[in-house]
Order: structure tokens, then C-alpha cells, then sequence
């Protein structure tokens, strides 16, 4: 599957595997060759971007099987310049926008891996709820979990 990234709204999606030292944390690309264990710490990057001024977006962001997220209280939030209405179902996380202006946009959120096996992380898709030619799809993301 492609990426959709034609309208004038777009997302992208990134796994990190995350360690913490002792002063900072560090996170490290997951790619197919890196395989996780169960206990992992991984974080999840949204990249947004928008080409014009948008009102009332719906971001869905699909999660793997294996992947248990750290914060399970919806609630609104504030970061990178953005608000947001976050709320963490079964299967995604789903994100809910008021007005998202032109630019480009880094969110990132906690997952824990829980299951041993291969999963697919699913799609993340963006769209305008009133307006919904502006839209856009990830492609889904390959992850291994070994002992």
C-alpha cells in the first residue's frame, strides 16, 4: 500500500524503540530488520502537514496487536503548537481537531509491546470531517516480536 499524500493534508507515521539513559531518553528507528521484545517501550510519531488552514480533522492512528498504549485517559491536549482531543480505543487512537493551520505538525505518544509474533501496525488515516476530499493514508508498518 502507498502512501496518499495528493490533498492538501497529509501523515506520516514513524516507530521508534525507546531507551532511556540516565539523562536523556534515545529512540531508535524500528525497521523491518530490528525485532522488539516483549516489555519494549515504543514511541509513536505523527507528522502532519498542511498546506492551508484546516477546521474539524480526524486523525485515526491504528495500532498492531502486540502494541498496549501507556496513557489510556482521553482527554485534551496541547503540543507542538496544536490542539487536540485525544481518545485511546482498542485497536487506535484517534485524534480530533478543531482547526490545524497551515504547517507542520509532531505528535508522539507511548506504546508498550506485549505479544510475541508479526503484526502489521495498521494505516494511520487524516481527514477533514466537513470537507472530507482533503485526506490522507500511511502505509501500514511491518513489526517483529521475538523472545
Amino acid at each position: 500500500m502507498k502512501n496518499n499524500s495528493a490533498t492538501g493534508l497529509s501523515v506520516q507515521k514513524e516507530l521508534y524503540f525507546k531507551t532511556t539513559t540516565t539523562k536523556e531518553a534515545v529512540l531508535e528507528k524500528i525497521s523491518t530488520k530490528k525485532s522488539l521484545k516483549i516489555g519494549d517501550l515504543v514511541t509513536v510519531r505523527l507528522i502532519i502537514k498542511a498546506t492551508e488552514n484546516m477546521e474539524f480533522v480526524h486523525l485515526k492512528d491504528m495500532r498492531a496487536s502486540c502494541f498496549e498504549p501507556v496513557d489510556v485517559l482521553s482527554g485534551y491536549e496541547y503540543t507542538s503548537d496544536l490542539g487536540f482531543y485525544k481518545s485511546t480505543r482498542d485497536a487506535a487512537t484517534h485524534f480530533f481537531f478543531d482547526q490545524i493551520n497551515k504547517g507542520t505538525y509532531v505528535l508522539e505518544y507511548d506504546i508498550r509491546v506485549n505479544n510475541l509474533g508479526d503484526f502489521s501496525n495498521g494505516i494511520t488515516t487524516i481527514q477533514s470531517i466537513y470537507a472530507p476530499e482533503f485526506s490522507s493514508h500511511t502505509q501500514g508498518i511491518r513489526v517483529h516480536v521475538k523472545e
